[in-house]
């Protein structure tokens, strides 16, 4: 099937799909408060599907949050309160799992409310293995990888090539950035070293694992800027204010190729992962039925391809990958720039999202505890 048909099925489909639940859901809210991070990926999602849903809805409008990195806290406010302002709130495949787990994030058949590929395969076929909870409805995949100033690499040495260079400050020196948070850090940290890769979580569970991990990052903690807005590593690198930093590897595609900063990327270790949105449980009926009318649209084959036109995600859906193709600006080809092209997966380290919905809460409060040390 060619790109043209492929369009107009997709097009078709979710059409007809939008339009079965808007008649049986009558009325529906004219606005939405949607929930993302920032930045580059939420002016992808902006771009993509809610400026064309907005176009094909007249009087609906959309107002963005950029409160994703505290949705679970900030959820489990709401529903202390019984006040949920929140309509659709993007976050990561862990935190979707615990939201749900907690009640917090409402369960859906996917099949039921997701249009289906173009050639009519199920949503939940066409999605696989990343619908890694019944509250979770994938957008994209992506990576926290390094980020570094090509122009103080040292002279005479090779360019850092991966995450077990944060941790070389003679070869490498200078300030690095860290997210402040336990994921991927702890990972990164027993990795380098020395644990091998298929033993990092058992390792974890224990607190002379936890213990080593922290040991490891103390060789460069007096080094290290922490952040928590995605913003800051990148703003950093930018003002040379660190050699090195981890970042969401479509903020450091912005920065290199739409910015032309001098930043270089570090693929090796790089920590796959998987963002979507869930719903917040105890919604309005017509609050619902409006986050139902766009997720149908907003999800399907065509839109989730077409978000890989303005940043180096990989969309979710088996079906979209073929749709990839140049950058919407620029007219570069964005597949070689997606963190599961070949020659950037070559060593990936892979999420454990079951895992961390199970040990966040308490490696949060460790990690923190050491930071303030």
């Amino acid at each position: 099937m060619n790109s043209t048909k492929i369009l107009l099925a997709t097009t078709a489909l979710t059409l007809a799909a939008t339009g079965a639940f808007a008649e049986s859901h009558g009325n529906m809210a004219m606005d939405m408060t949607l929930v993302s991070w920032g930045g580059a990926y939420q002016a992808s999602q902006q771009k993509a599907y809610v400026e064309p849903y907005l176009a094909a809805n007249a009087g609906v409008s959309a107002t963005w949050d950029e409160s994703s990195s505290e949705a679970v806290a900030k959820l489990r406010a709401m529903n202390e309160a019984n006040n949920i302002t929140w309509d659709l709130v993007d976050v990561e495949a862990a935190d979707a799992i615990r939201l749900c787990d907690e009640g917090l994030a409402m369960e859906v058949d996917h099949d039921e409310i997701l249009a289906a590929a173009p050639d009519g395969t199920p949503a939940s076929d066409d999605f696989g293995d990343l619908l890694v909870s019944d509250c979770f409805i994938p957008q994209i995949v992506f990576s926290t990888t390094f980020g570094y100033r090509t122009d103080q690499v040292p002279a005479g040495v090779e360019p850092p090539t991966g995450a077990c260079d944060v941790f070389d400050l003679e070869k490498y020196p200078g300030k690095r950035a860290l997210n402040k948070q336990p994921t991927a850090n702890m990972e990164w940290a027993l990795l380098c070293d020395g644990v091998a890769y298929e033993d990092i979580y058992d390792t974890l569970e224990t607190d002379e694992g936890v213990a080593r991990a922290f040991a490891k990052l103390d060789t460069i903690k007096d080094q290290t800027l922490w952040w928590s807005a995605s913003a800051e590593p990148i703003q950093w690198l930018a003002d040379g204010e660190v050699f090195m930093g981890s970042a969401y590897n479509g903020r450091l595609f912005s920065a290199i190729v739409e910015q032309n900063q001098p930043i270089g990327m570090a693929w090796e270790w790089q920590m796959f992962d998987i963002d979507g949105w869930v719903i917040p449980e105890g919604l309005a009926e017509d609050r619902l039925a409006r986050v139902m009318d766009f997720l149908v649209f907003a999800t399907d084959t065509q839109r989730l391809a077409d978000q890989a036109k303005y940043i180096s995600y990989g969309p979710a859906r088996e079906s979209s990958a073929p749709l990839v193709s140049t950058h919407a600006d620029l007219g570069i080809e964005m597949a070689p720039h997606m963190p599961t092209d070949p020659s950037n997966a070559k060593n990936t380290f892979v999420n454990n999202y079951n895992w961390w919905a199970d040990y966040r809460d308490d490696l949060d409060a460790k990690f923190q505890a050491w930071i303030a040390q």
